[in-house]
């Protein structure tokens, strides 16, 4: 007997313990099967179950369900990344508790104490993924820094610097002043920031100056040029002489370029190659040097520029610039602006708003920096990647997507792949003292390249997180190794990921997969939008409108967190999600639990043999032939990817249909004996075991707990898909149901707009009914007696009855006598100041939608909260309007 109710706490963790030990979720390589895989997006092994993870995760969980209820082959390959500077943080931080410093425990003592932390700590997602209902196959799991994934990235490493596609260079990158590390762009948070524009004036060696406006005083030390639109007449003739630079006395010239924007500023800007991406690309136009001024801890270092410095009386003074070596870049700047108003080159200060580039991990203001860096050169891999998405052998879904693509792949730079970190995969060069470098696989085969007796260093740099990860679909099936599960399963299926790291992960693994495989990685790249509030809006810690998935699944459990987020999941758009969603979709799961439990208690229970086709009740062809249609829309919905639509039709039909229309008008047959109710029970089962098997990738713990307790023949991690019934007189039964629906739905509106009491029954006259659809309104007289409080169904044989409500279903005209059940002025009066007040607010809201300012100024979500606010206003003001028209 089913409890009470369904308690998710008391099932979850046991039954997803049976599905693991049972194998349900193990791959077979050898297996048959038509192949279908995924591969997860690796989470940071630092990291924690959000809910940007549990959308993800969630979508990938109901593809390989169904894919396995299909009777595919399916692999969902689970693993975790080492994630290069989240986790250096992560161990750094405690070590700094215990008062030990990374340097003292040394590279070796450091890397074991990671190794140690990974053990102990790494890899809690994994955890918290299974409570989500994460069906991978855990056997397999991978750690992108396991012996094998270290052994494939020194392999691709290697071939890739011999053909010239990875190699070192010295330019600009990201640099992190706390970690002493170049970052990914991803690793950089741009956030508006309230700061100053300082206007300075650099003198021509003529007795003219001209001004720059820059947002970094301090870095005018090195200074190489000042740039000017070469169609700006102001400047026109100041092309090609040259300024002394204030402070240092170093000559610049004044170079045209088209980056110098006549409407910015002055239209004249500093060029200072090491310490600004534009002003690199500038500099290596025109030629300049680029000399540093920032030591690797954005502290003023003057070993590149010192030689040039000039003390000129009024300009520069070696003495001042010598004085600012060692201080921070902000006390710096406060010296350099304080000088440059003494000497009265400072023309002006002008707030400003500009873009500070802050490092995501450490929270420390990022610089450009020039350094020698190892690089690849992914202009020379993207060709294939772009031509795969062109001819279609890889597809974006939503396809707009690929727009973006083609925009990042078409503008590709080098790629740094070398950071100054220790965690990681350590770069498989060696240097011998001569400076010559050695590319290989391990030391020993350096030391042969080298030849006996050459000492060589290892760089001591480790390769970007991302390098390895853009190797994720074939290393984790065992490349370089000829696997069976390389054989068999990739290409993998879909990718579904963000849209955020199309290109930092999805186009590497497209070139890296291109290059190494010959093939493409996956056929088809799901991007999914990101989850937001209920109001639409980002969730944050300042807003106060986070939400932690394990704190709903520990309160809604897995299935309602699952079913909300499917739910909300449109093609690329963003989630909406709050607590009250999830709460609502409990509620869907408390109605199925609370359908079955009737079903069980009216002796309703599973039949090995039962055929649907041999079905002679029109109730019972009805639920089977809407059942039918459910599991084509559900079908449809998932191939299209449409998450959304899958689980609306199925919230549909099973709220609506099964539970308030079908185990309603099943009361008074499960009331009496006979045959009717013995088909009824047998089918009810049925179709509750349909149910359970079209909900089971979305729902997977409650269809699991009813299964089972409701003795359904089989093993649920191997149930197959439902499949369509064959249904006698399909389309009549479905005609005869509908319209008694139809109608017990229209006489429900007409009572709750005339504010009918519950307690007062009324007759219902038909009048120019078909005899068909008055022989269905007698055959359900009961049901719409008790379902629509009706006392009797009769026809008109007179005058139409004064005061009446009309319902108009297909050909006939239906008239429900109000006389006696409301007091009718008192309704008129009643929905006449109803229709005023919804008149008086459409107008004030259509005043706020007309006004285009408040569009333009507004947020965005407060402009859609008011469209929709006048949908609703006008969608009741119709009803009103018809309600007062029905009283005459």
């Amino acid at each position: 007997m089913l409890e009470k109710s369904f308690v998710p706490a008391e099932h979850e963790t046991s039954l997803y313990e049976n599905w693991e030990k049972s194998g349900a979720f193990r791959a077979d390589p050898n297996a048959s099967g038509t192949p279908f895989s995924i591969m997860f997006p690796p989470p940071n092994v630092t990291g924690t179950l959000h809910l940007g993870h549990a959308l993800t995760f969630t979508l990938q969980d109901i593809l390989i369900r169904w894919k396995r209820q299909e009777g595919f082959n399916v692999l969902w390959q689970p693993g975790t990344d080492h994630a290069g500077i989240a986790t250096q943080m992560v161990v750094e931080r405690a070590l700094d508790k215990e008062g030990i410093s990374r340097t003292a425990l040394g590279r070796e003592g450091f890397l074991e104490r990671v190794w140690d932390w990974k053990q102990q700590s790494g890899g809690e997602i994994v955890q918290q993924l299974r409570k989500l209902g994460a069906s991978a196959d855990w056997e397999r799991e991978r750690f992108t820094m396991d012996e094998g994934l270290s052994k494939a990235v020194r392999k691709v490493f290697v071939q890739l610097h011999q053909e010239g596609i990875i190699y070192r260079d010295r330019r600009l990158v990201n640099w992190d002043p706390n970690f002493r590390s170049a970052i990914s762009d991803l690793e950089v948070e741009n956030r508006e920031t309230n700061g100053s524009m300082w206007y300075i004036r650099y003198p021509l060696e003529d007795g003219r100056t001209i001004t720059v406006a820059t947002t970094r005083p301090e870095t005018m030390l090195a200074d190489v040029a000042v740039a000017v639109h070469p169609e700006d007449e102001r400047y026109a003739d100041m092309i090609g002489k040259f300024v002394t630079l204030p402070l240092t006395g170093r000559r610049i010239p004044v170079v045209a370029d088209l980056y110098s924007d006549p409407e910015k500023g002055t239209g004249a800007v500093k060029i200072t190659p090491a310490h600004d991406f534009n002003d690199f690309e500038v500099g290596k136009r025109h030629d300049l040097p680029a000399p540093t001024m920032l030591d690797e801890t954005a502290c003023i270092w003057l070993e590149e520029i010192r030689s040039e410095l000039q003390d000129i009386e009024g300009l520069a003074s070696v003495e001042f610039v010598n004085s600012l070596a060692g201080l921070s870049r902000e006390e710096g700047r406060k010296r350099i602006v304080s000088e440059l108003e003494r000497l009265e080159w400072l023309e002006k200060i002008e707030p400003h708003k500009l873009q500070v580039p802050y490092a995501e991990r450490g929270g420390a203001i990022v610089e450009p920096r020039l350094t020698l860096q190892w690089y690849c050169d992914a202009q020379k891999l993207s060709g294939p990647a772009v031509e795969a998405v062109e001819n279609g052998k890889i597809v974006f879904e939503p396809r707009q997507w690929q727009n973006t693509f083609f925009a990042w792949m078409r503008d590709l730079q080098p790629w740094c792949i070398s950071r100054q970190l220790w965690w990681g995969h350590r770069i498989p060069a060696w240097y011998a003292p001569d400076g010559s470098v050695f590319v290989a696989e391990n030391e020993a085969e350096a030391q042969a390249q080298a030849g006996a007796g050459v000492v060589l260093t290892q760089d001591e740099d480790v390769l970007d997180t991302w390098f390895s990860s853009g190797l994720w679909p074939f290393t984790t099936l065992g490349w370089p190794d000829k696997t069976p599960e390389l054989a068999r399963y990739y290409p993998t299926s879909v990718l579904v990921t963000g849209f955020d790291i199309i290109f930092f992960w999805v186009a590497r693994m497209m070139m890296m997969g291109l290059h190494f495989m010959d093939d493409v990685p996956f056929r088809t790249i799901l991007i999914h939008g990101l989850v937001r509030d209920e109001k639409g809006q980002k969730m944050s810690k300042s807003k106060g409108n986070g939400l932690d998935p394990l704190d709903l699944i520990a309160e809604f459990g897995a299935d309602a967190t699952r079913l909300a987020i499917c739910a909300g999941t449109g093609p690329g758009r963003d989630i909406k999600l709050g607590r009250k969603r999830v709460e609502e979709h409990r509620a869907f799961v408390t109605k199925l639990w609370n359908a079955a439990r009737f079903l069980e208690m009216n002796g309703a229970a599973p039949v090995a043999d039962f055929d649907p086709a041999k079905v002679q009740g029109s109730l019972s062809r009805w639920i089977l032939t809407e059942a039918n249609a459910a599991i084509a829309e559900a079908q449809q919905a998932l191939s299209a990817y449409r998450f959304d639509e899958y689980a609306n039709c199925c919230y549909r039909f099973v709220w609506s249909c099964f539970c308030d229309w079908f185990v309603e008008f099943s009361k008074p047959v499960f009331a009496a004996e006979n045959e009717e109710t013995a088909e009824l029970r047998t089918v009810s089962a049925h179709v509750l075991g349909l149910i359970l098997r079209l909900m089971q990738p979305v729902i997977p713990f409650v269809t699991a707990t009813l299964w089972e307790q409701l003795g359904y023949i089989g093993d649920f991690t191997a149930i197959r898909w439902p499949e369509a019934m064959v249904v006698q007189d399909a389309d009549q039964a479905r005609a005869e149901l509908n319209w008694v629906v139809r109608l017990i739905g229209e006489i429900r509106t007409v009572r709750s707009e005339m504010n009918i009491p519950p307690s007062q029954k009324a007759p219902l006259i038909f009048r120019d009914v078909s005899s068909e659809n008055l022989a269905r309104a007698k055959t359900w007289e009961e049901a719409i007696g008790r379902m629509a409080r009706v006392s009797e169904v009769g026809v008109l044989t007179g005058d139409i009855p004064r005061n009446v409500a009309q319902i108009v279903l297909d050909e006939a005209t239906i008239f429900i006598p109000l006389e006696g059940l409301i007091d009718l002025d008192a309704e008129r009066a009643r929905l006449a100041k109803e229709i005023s007040k919804n008149e008086g607010e459409i107008v004030k809201v259509r005043r706020k939608l007309d006004n285009a300012d408040f569009v333009a100024r507004a947020k965005p979500e407060v402009v859609e909260e008011n469209r929709q606010r006048l949908e609703t206003f006008e969608h009741d003001l119709e009803r009103l309007k018809a309600a007062l028209a029905r009283l005459g």
